[in-house]
């Protein structure tokens, strides 16, 4: 019985054994189908119909099959801004496509530079005489950035439009640190580098708060002058100048107070809107749903359109959210990843290269890991240029000083050239409950960094003096980049942020100009004709357009779970819900593995699938004073 028993075991095992392969090998095969891409077959006459359900980025964040598959919870969609414009710009001389219609029902928003690229898009469509359309439940500020270009904006009549432009509050823990014993303890160089201070104060420096009012109020002039000019019968000043007023006079009713102000053009409901895209671009032959009309989706269309691939090829490397160290990414800017793609890039004969940077910065050793790789590329002689997105600053700031041409928007933010890190100590709280620390030392740095008994002077001066190292090189980089004296660079550093504007005045910026013109000014110096070149994106494999598995995950839950609803109050209580987001990324942020930061608090928070959580932790090597420091915390 004993013999038998044991072959039973073995038996059951083995099937056991047999069904995880089968599983493993079921859940591969699935993989697969559900990542292949859109069939071009699906392209036919009608609108081109553009669903902004989610975020507009500058790159997609990585998505888990498995881990999304088994989740609950679904990811928030993301459209790449560079795909909605070529779309929109092949539109505009595609006969199939009869009109653009933009559906922000579920449109979370994007990067003001992002936004100004596809509005720009919208223009050209509208010069070839194509109609483009808009309709919303709701608009905002981005909203309304888009919808300025358009030639009919529609809304529902339970919905409602609000321009509230650009700023806010920042969250401020030094009151809260402070009940709770934790000694946070501040290195930085850099007298406005505020993101330091929501640990150390309980309100906005006057210094900080001069510097970011100016760079606001330059956003919002932009912003106002570019709706303005799109859309001249929108009454910006009566809707942002006394917003109760406004609405009091059309009786409450948000609607009607949109339309009266020149917001919208019409009020009516999916089915009456759809009525009017198919008087533009016909019947839908296969449905008889009330506001059905003939179209494509954007990732049909984009499938369809493929990949022009003529003449010299121009590397295109996208360095897109904070930059952490290790391999995380896409959507966070994982140093040894951008910089493992830029050195195999070494060997694919690229003509020039074009760094796209659209990051608030993140970890020094990442962002020299980066630089680094790039550097390899002029010490061979390739042309390089930068285009800035929304964000370039800090670290973000750091990468682009390989760059010899600079491209930036007006809306773009950058500068904040300047360093800090953040160390949380817990001696006062350890006192407060009877635990305290001695010991014998043989040295001043004996047992440091000790994070019971507090540091050491010695240990204090010894952080503090690294960051200043740290401060000095990235002082030199950009003044070796920029060929400009350190006292200079100095002086507009000090972690100040600026515009597109001041940053092209005061010579961090060399012109404005997107990512297309950043390309034709490297195909250029590489000696390409016109016509005579094309983009590759590195890391990005071909036609990887947005997999069927996103959408099988995120479809209608992500529709229900994001969708702005119609009314003020539901619009303040989603707002709300960020507020936790952001609180334990500050947590995160002041515990977390981290060494010395060149980061922005002052720009906007990148817009992303991981703003509904906080980033997952990457790989982090202990590299420098600071660094190492950080890993024995959390260790």
């Amino acid at each position: 019985m004993s013999f038998v028993g044991k072959v039973w075991k073995i038996l059951v095992g083995i099937k056991d054994g047999l069904v995880l392969l089968f599983l493993l090998l079921f859940f591969v095969a699935l993989f697969g189908v559900l990542s292949a891409r859109p069939n071009p077959g699906q392209v036919r006459d009608g609108a081109l119909l553009i669903d902004l359900a989610g975020v507009v980025v500058e790159e997609k964040s990585a998505l888990d099959p498995i881990e999304a598959l088994l989740s609950r919870e679904a990811p928030v969609e993301e459209i790449r801004a560079r795909d909605v414009v070529r779309a929109i710009d092949a539109a505009a001389t595609d006969d199939r496509v009869k009109a653009v219609v933009l559906d922000m029902t579920t449109f979370l928003g994007g990067g003001q530079v992002h936004l100004k690229e596809i509005a720009e898009a919208m223009d050209r469509l509208r010069k070839a005489k194509k109609p483009a359309l808009t309709f919303a439940m709701a608009y905002a500020d981005d909203h309304m950035l888009l919808a300025a270009h358009a030639s009919e904006v529609w809304l529902d009549p339970q919905g409602m439009a609000v321009i509230a432009g650009p700023g806010g509050s920042n969250l401020y823990y030094a009151g809260l640190l402070e009940k709770l014993s934790v000694n946070a303890r501040v290195y930085r160089v850099g007298e406005f580098k505020s993101a330091v201070e929501p640990y150390t104060r309980s309100g906005m420096s006057e210094e900080a708060r001069a510097n970011i009012g100016g760079l606001y109020g330059a956003l919002w002039e932009e912003y106002k002058a570019n709706v303005t000019r799109a859309r001249p019968k929108l009454q910006l000043a009566r809707i942002t100048g006394d917003p109760a007023a406004w609405v009091a006079s059309s009786g409450g009713d948000m609607a009607k107070a949109a339309l009266d102000a020149g917001m919208v053009d019409k009020l009516g409901d999916k089915a009456a809107f759809g009525a009017r895209v198919a008087e533009l671009a016909g019947e839908d032959p296969w449905s008889t749903l009330p506001g059905a009309y003939a179209s494509s989706d954007l990732s049909a269309y984009l499938a369809d359109l493929g990949q022009l691939r003529k003449g010299k090829a121009i590397g295109v490397v996208t360095i897109a959210g904070e930059i952490v160290d290790g391999d995380a990414g896409p959507g966070i800017a994982g140093g040894t990843r951008i910089a493992d793609l830029l050195d195999e890039a070494l060997d694919d004969d690229l003509a020039a290269l074009v760094m796209r940077v659209d990051s608030p910065g993140g970890s020094v050793t990442a962002s020299e890991e980066i630089r680094r790789a790039i550097q390899r590329f002029r010490a061979r002689k390739i042309p390089v240029a930068v285009s800035m997105g929304n964000l370039a600053a800090s670290g973000g700031y750091w990468v682009t000083t390989p760059g010899e041409r600079i491209f930036a928007e007006p809306e773009t933010i950058t500068g904040s050239i300047g360093v800090y890190a953040v160390v949380p100590t817990f001696e006062n709280a350890a006192a407060r409950l009877g635990v305290t620390a001695d010991g014998y030392r043989t040295t001043e740095l004996s047992g440091q960094p000790d994070f019971v008994g507090g540091f050491s002077p010695a240990m204090d001066a010894l952080l503090q003096t690294s960051i200043g190292g740290t401060y000095q090189d990235f002082l030199k980089l950009v003044s070796g980049a920029r060929r400009l004296p350190v006292s200079r660079v100095d002086q507009i550093a000090q972690g100040q942020v600026w515009d597109g504007g001041t940053a092209r005045q005061i010579g961090l910026v060399d012109e404005f100009g997107g990512l297309s013109d950043a390309l034709e000014w490297a195909a250029a110096k590489a000696g390409a004709k016109q016509g005579e070149w094309h983009a590759v994106y590195l890391g990005e494999k071909d036609a990887n357009y947005d997999s069927l598995i996103r959408q099988l995950v995120a479809g209608e839950a992500a529709k229900a779970r994001t969708a702005p609803a119609g009314d003020f109050f539901a619009l303040t209580a989603t707002r709300s819900q960020a507020m936790g987001t952001r609180i334990a990324r500050d947590a995160e942020r002041l515990l977390g593995t981290r060494g010395v930061q060149a980061y922005c608090l002052a720009c906007p928070a990148p817009l992303d699938a991981s703003a509904a959580a906080p980033p997952k932790a990457a790989a982090v090597r202990p590299e420098g004073l600071l660094a190492l420091l950080a890993w024995l915390a959390g260790s």
